[in-house]
């Protein structure tokens, strides 16, 4: 338990390596976020088909792991519909050729929180796949960590343009992140009393039903809002190819 929690926030608080980018780089290239976001969701999609919902079937057989999945992405596309908020994809859109420093700080606040919303799900993905196998926690704990990274950079840059002010910028992508071991332990405590094989058989079709959703409906739309759409599409299959490959070392 102690190891899944520890991935787990190592996984969220990935998110304030993204904001150190405000320390040296003041204007990000797209391209990096093409490729990173990308990359972020081919592994995330590779390693939910392929891991995480492998071992679901195993547990509980392949019908319940495929309603478990379906469950998963209703669940999180349930919060998605009634929850308000503004997610780092609508980043560009927001926070684009504003020159008033309130609007920019609301629109860092906004995706401040639209992060640390889609957090509570990873965090719950990474801890209950740590639980059930060490290395698929590994695993999912990197590519979560992979794509918190730029999440970072979209919370800090919008707060420390509008306040200049590195503290605050930092002390946001911080708060964004730590949602992740807060949900491991809220969804721990409700559930510890009943945990068995079967159990985290359901959590890891739910699990990859959320980590396929967030990156079909948040990483790719993300993406291809900027310039250069093939190096999105390499940096998708490059996820795929490097989570494979790791998949067969390990």
């Amino acid at each position: 338990m102690l190891y899944a929690f520890i991935l787990t926030a190592i996984a969220g608080l990935s998110t304030l390596l993204g904001s150190f980018v405000i320390l040296f780089i003041k204007k990000p290239k797209n391209c990096y976020l093409n490729v990173a976001m990308g990359f972020s969701a081919g592994v995330m999609i590779f390693i939910s088909l392929t891991e995480v919902l492998g071992e679901s079937i195993d547990s509980i057989g392949y019908s319940a792991a495929l309603v478990s999945f379906f469950a998963g992405i209703g669940i999180i596309m349930a919060l998605d519909t009634l929850v308000p908020h503004a997610y780092e994809a609508e980043a560009p859109s927001c926070c684009k050729n504003i020159k008033d420093s309130k609007k920019l700080k609301k629109c860092g606040m906004m995706i401040a929180l639209g992060v640390a919303i889609h957090n509570l799900p990873e965090g719950i993905a990474v801890f209950f796949s740590s639980l059930a196998d060490q290395e698929l926690g590994l695993s999912m704990a990197l590519a979560i960590a992979l794509h918190n990274i730029p999440e970072g950079i979209a919370v800090a840059m919008p707060i420390f343009y509008a306040t200049k002010n590195r503290r605050k910028a930092f002390w946001l992508s911080f708060l964004s992140g730590v949602t992740e071991p807060v949900a491991a332990v809220l969804s721990f405590l409700v559930l510890s009393w009943f945990i068995n094989e079967t159990v985290l058989g359901v959590m890891l079709g739910i699990v990859a039903g959320l980590m396929v959703f967030i990156s079909f409906d948040e990483l790719l739309p993300f993406a291809y809002q900027q310039e250069n759409n093939d190096l999105t599409i390499f940096g998708i299959f490059a996820g795929m190819a490097v989570m494979a490959l790791s998949l067969v070392w390990i």
